[in-house]
């Protein structure tokens, strides 16, 4: 009767965040190497890359980095440039830089962890799973490669392991509320909507503003037939979808609440 949203990617982001947390500066002594010759270099050229990254020009960035590569093939150009087509959606692109800096450095961790998460959002779960393995081999603590790979599992049918894999991001980091919110989800796909109330409330607690965790705790609770709770979070999380001018979902659950008060009379 009534559609949930789906789940939070690393905000990561989705593209909201994916990657920011993954971006690679150039270290310091890297650029240390810059001279005062008024010819670019690799080393310039990239550091351009990073600054227009940074402030959104994604295609200077591209140009940027594509020109630095020219001069001197390195990973973190490919995985930077690989960030940048993430960020706009040719997600194609960015597995093909992805690969060339693994080619490059193949204890790459984040570019095995962004290609993981390029390749769930072109829906090849497999490869996804695989990538996001080798990336929580590398960085057995990263609480975030965790989540993807309990996104690609989930996504492929596997809500069980996908349950699993949510329980290692919450052991790591406690106050991820997105894994608390993934896991939920988890819980409501098998039927476990007690588990998933909790999960909610968890994530909840974590993020007061969390305003999915709102709206399908509201969904849960109307499976458990408590209509009131249902209105409560259902509301709430109207006023908040409002406040963040997402019209469309506003009007979606406002539609949902007529739907409940009419039960209710």
């Amino acid at each position: 009767m009534f559609k949930s949203l789906g789940k939070i990617l690393i905000k990561t982001l989705f593209l909201t965040s994916i990657i920011t947390n993954y971006l690679i500066l150039l270290p310091q002594s890297l650029k240390a190497q810059e001279t005062e010759n008024t010819t670019p270099t690799a080393v310039s050229l990239y550091n351009q890359g990073v600054d227009q990254l940074e402030t959104g020009n994604y295609q200077g960035a591209i140009a940027s980095f594509s020109a630095s590569l020219e001069i001197t093939p390195d990973a973190d150009a490919y995985y930077n440039r690989g960030y940048v087509y993430h960020v706009l959606g040719d997600y194609q692109s960015a597995i093909n830089d992805y690969t060339l800096a693994l080619n490059l450095n193949q204890n790459f961790a984040f570019a095995y962890g962004n290609r993981c998460y390029a390749y769930y959002l072109s829906k090849n779960y497999t490869q996804a799973i695989a990538d996001c393995e080798k990336a929580v081999n590398l960085q057995p603590n990263n609480s975030n490669f965790y989540i993807q790979l309990g996104n690609a599992r989930d996504d492929s049918g596997d809500t069980q392991g996908a349950i699993v894999n949510y329980d290692q991001a919450i052991q790591l980091n406690p106050n991820n509320a997105q894994a608390y919110y993934n896991r939920a989800l988890g819980y409501n796909r098998l039927e476990f909507h007690e588990k998933a109330i909790l999960d909610y409330d968890q994530s909840i607690l974590l993020n007061g503003q969390f305003v999915e965790a709102y709206y399908n705790r509201g969904l849960t609770y109307y499976k458990l037939n408590n209509i009131e709770l249902a209105l409560n979070d259902l509301r709430h999380s109207a006023q908040i979808f409002s406040l963040q001018g997402d019209q469309n979902q506003y009007q979606i659950t406002v539609e949902l609440i007529s739907q409940l008060e009419n039960l209710t009379r």
